[in-house]
Order: C-alpha cells, then structure tokens, then sequence
C-alpha cells in the first residue's frame, strides 16, 4: 500500500462515496482513496439556498484537512470532491491548495463538450439530476468550460428524475434507478447525456438502454481527469485542475 498513490475524496452526501470508490477502482485501481465526509453540507444548502461565505470556510477547512492527514510518509498526491452543487466552493479549495484538485463534474462536461465540439449551434448536453439545486450552478460550470475552451455554447437541457433522491436515501435504491430510468426516457434529441450526480452513477445500466447518444456519469470522468493531472505532475494553486 505504500508505494500507491494517496488520494482524499470529500462528500456532502452519504450516497456519494460508494460510487466514488467504485470509479476508483475501475479507473485507478492502483492509487489508495479514503472518505471524508460532512453529509450535513447538502441539507444546509438546501436550507440557505446559496453558498454562503460560511460554506465556503467549511470546504476550504475540509479540503486543508484532508490534504494533511499523512501515515508518516505520504501525504494525498490529489482531492475529488463528489459533491456536484458546490463548484465556486470547490473552486477556493483549488486555489488555496497545492494538489490537483478536482470537482465532480468537469471530467464529464469536459468529455460531453469534446462531444458537442464542432456541432452546430454548440450542440445539445442532457444532465440527469435528483437535486433540483443542482441544475442551475451545472449549467454554469458548462457554459464557463466552453467559454474557456473558446467553444459554442451547448444548449443544456436539465431533467430532475422527482422522487429519486428521497428514495435512494430511504434505502429504495431499485426504486432510485427506477425513477432515473424513466427521467432519462423523457429527454428528447441531445448529443450527450450527463448522469450528474455521483449518488445517481448507479442507475447507469438502466438509463444507457433508454438512450441513443453516449451516456456519461460524473465518477468514471472525475476519475480519468484527476489520475491524468496527478500522473502530469499536477500544479500550483487553481491551475492545475482547470
């Protein structure tokens, strides 16, 4: 276990992590990855309806923290945060470390854009989501990706599989995949679909059935782009995960 590579992952919510340790193994199973988890984040923001100064202390006190916990010879080489609706949060995290550091959705908007690149009219990105609260700061961090990449911007068409969520976190989890599955059926024409939210990667063999264009999910994608940044050699600050 030593000689692997230490990587932290951060949660908001308590049905992120399992995917998250799933993409791990698939994509990097090679690298050590453990779980710091605060499942009160999601609950707040829901309740303040906005990242407040405060929540953003608590996710650069996270971020220090787990870029500091060390068995006395190795300190994480990298952070994945799996948390989808705190992107400018994330992003003071990345800025104020020296490790890459990654927020759950841009692997996947970076691998949809690739997608959209050249189609016209900027093309069409599906994102599947539980948590309404998402939908609006997902949309952002597309447009600022494409506005970054000196792309089109793609139209973004969000769907909300009701019910899901609550379901999932009562412990449903058919019943989870089961509403994701028919929110997915409902999407007209797009030219990829992003499964947004790390809790919803396990309702993936249901939807890409439903679905003609590729059908990506956040984990797999945070993966790939935090193992490339990190076998790079990563960065300094905010540089190295944009």
């Amino acid at each position: 276990m030593n000689a692997a590579p230490r990587i932290g992952l951060i949660s908001a919510l308590a049905q992120s992590p399992g995917p998250a340790m799933a993409a791990m193994g698939e994509i990097w199973p090679e690298a050590w990855a453990h779980n710091l988890l605060d499942d009160s984040l999601a609950a707040d923001y829901a309740t303040l309806g906005e990242i407040t100064p405060a929540i953003i202390d608590r996710f650069l006190a996270l971020g220090r923290y787990a870029a500091s916990v060390s068995d006395g010879t190795r300190k994480p080489v990298g952070i994945l945060f799996t948390c989808s609706a705190f992107r400018p949060a994330i992003d003071r995290v990345k800025a104020d470390l020296t490790i890459p550091v990654v927020s759950p959705n841009e692997g996947a908007f970076d691998e949809a854009l690739d997608i959209c690149a050249g189609v016209d009219g900027g093309g069409r990105i599906a994102v599947l989501l539980t948590f309404a609260g998402s939908l609006a700061p997902l949309t952002g961090e597309i447009e600022m990706i494409a506005r970054a990449r000196g792309q089109t911007l793609p139209e973004v068409v969000g769907i909300v599989a009701d019910g899901a969520l609550p379901a999932l976190q009562a412990g449903d989890e058919a019943g989870h995949d089961r509403l994701a599955a028919q929110a997915a059926a409902t999407i007209g024409k797009v030219d990829v679909t992003v499964i947004g939210q790390f809790s919803m990667a396990r309702a993936l063999p249901l939807v890409t059935p439903l679905r003609p264009e590729p059908v990506l999910t956040t984990p797999q994608a945070a993966v790939r782009k935090l193992r490339r940044l990190v076998e790079a050699g990563g960065g300094i600050g905010g540089v190295h995960a944009q």
